[in-house]
């Protein structure tokens, strides 16, 4: 289950030595902090399920696409659960269903050749339920797929989740477009205001007419968590959105969804995370590693923390391996490895975006052996002006960035750091990195302790 705040607390204390800045970048702090990712994972453990397997058809499912399937999939999630674990099987064919709660010690398992289809009637997603929006808690539809509170649960299989999501259905709600978008933008001021004013969170209520879209995958304060094998597409917004969570991993999952917001990987204040082998086209960042937005981020005050990425593909997207901008509760002990990226349609490699309003700290993040082929724009930007910029009364921190062998062959700028003057970037270290066909010359702006050793930099020819 959830550990409470002041054990969560009590925890970390123990993760003291990692969470400090380490400002020396020699080959032996190095090693000296990659060294931390086998203690991690052994903390990371995959939950197992007894042999036990609850097929949704012997419950009254119909894999026609026409029949409506939501209930006969809660009972034999129930009944699954009653009996001390399982897994509930989507065996072939096509089924329609809305919201679906995962409990404790049950295993969603999506066959191949299976799709769960997700229904487009918005009040299906109700009754309300806590979750974070945007970083802010609230009171808001059920992701598709949700749980709260529960232990050992997973989504697996070589099936698909279809979110039936498109410009007519769901990506409307947008705050960009559509027909609804002044209620849009009060819906979401109105939720903002209550994280300043502190509003509990059981008053903060949305749903209908509020039109802020449900996550795809929402493990809410729960613990040993597995997402394996899955194809998802076409979600209202973020994709896989950990919240509260404890022992995640993220394996073998290939996610396309090209709206808007439609993240890939969002950890959100979790713990011990691992993501493996996925691969990734999005219409927002493929990863973004989150922990709570501007003041209700700093109240609830839980951090990201020891997440491992390793072994990605990521296409497009806004930022291939992102941190923020909802980093309100901070972000440390991040290890990323042997990973690919490329697209023109990636506009960065690796971003870290913050503001004055989100305050927070960012440290400790490393990144190595990193494949990069052709991107938009930079291939590391860190930047603390985003949106609000500097019209906010905190100064974030991000300190202790390290990258190694890291390679690319196009982009517009190598490097995009701009800080604030009062508050700069600090202790960022290059190390062995190729840079090449780059547009533009980096930007670097308030960055204390920028080291670069053995990065080569070619420009584009005029």
């Amino acid at each position: 289950m959830w550990i409470p705040r002041r054990q969560f607390l009590a925890v970390s204390a123990g993760f003291a030595a990692l969470a400090r800045p380490r400002l020396a970048f020699s080959a032996g702090a190095q090693a000296e902090a990659w060294s931390a990712v086998p203690k991690i994972l052994q903390r990371i453990k995959a939950p197992s399920f007894p042999k036990r397997d609850f097929d949704i058809t012997k419950y009254g499912a119909a894999g026609d696409g026409v029949k409506d399937s939501t209930e006969a999939i809660a009972r034999a999630i129930a009944e699954c659960n009653r009996a001390g674990g399982g897994r509930v099987i989507v065996p072939r064919g096509l089924y329609s269903t809305a919201a679906i709660h995962l409990q404790s010690n049950v295993a969603l398992h999506v066959s191949a050749g299976a799709t769960l289809q997700f229904v487009r009637d918005s009040a299906r997603y109700l009754p309300l339920v806590q979750t974070r929006w945007e970083g802010t808690e609230c009171m808001n539809y059920s992701a598709f797929i949700y749980a709260n509170g529960q232990e050992n649960i997973a989504v697996t299989g070589e099936g698909t989740l279809d979110g039936n999501a498109d410009a007519d259905h769901w990506w409307l709600w947008a705050r960009r477009g559509g027909t609804n978008v002044q209620a849009i933008s009060d819906a979401r001021k109105r939720l903002l205001d209550m994280g300043v004013r502190d509003v509990p969170v059981e008053q903060r209520l949305f749903g209908e007419g509020s039109f802020l879209r449900p996550n795809f995958i929402q493990p809410y304060r729960s613990r040993n968590v597995l997402i394996e094998g899955v194809t998802i597409h076409n979600s209202p917004m973020w994709e896989i959105n950990p919240v509260f969570c404890t022992n995640v991993t993220v394996r073998n999952v290939k996610v396309m969804s090209q709206g808007p917001n439609n993240d890939g990987c969002n950890p959100d204040s979790c713990r011990d995370v691992l993501i493996e082998n996925c691969s990734f086209e999005t219409g927002d960042d493929c990863i973004a590693i989150k922990s709570g937005r501007n003041r209700d981020g700093r109240r609830v005050a839980v951090p990201s923390e020891n997440v491992i990425i390793r072994n990605c593909e990521m296409k497009d997207g806004h930022g291939g391996i992102t941190i923020g901008s909802e980093m309100s509760g901070g972000v440390r002990n991040v290890y990323a490895e042997n990973c690919k990226l490329s697209s023109p349609n990636l506009n960065q490699a690796l971003r870290f975006k913050t503001n004055a309003m989100r305050g927070g700290t960012i440290e400790n993040v490393y990144f190595r052996n990193m494949d990069i082929g052709e991107i938009g724009d930079a291939v590391l930007q860190i930047d603390f002006n985003y949106e609000e910029g500097e019209n906010g009364p905190e100064r974030p921190v991000v300190r202790n960035i390290d990258l190694r062998d890291i390679t690319c062959k196009k982009s517009k700028y190598a490097l995009n750091l701009r800080g604030f003057a009062n508050s700069p970037i600090r202790d960022v270290h290059l190390e062995r990195c190729t840079f090449g066909n780059v547009a533009a010359d980096n930007v670097v702006e308030h960055v204390e302790g920028l080291v670069q050793n053995e990065v080569k930099i070619s420009r584009r020819p005029a």
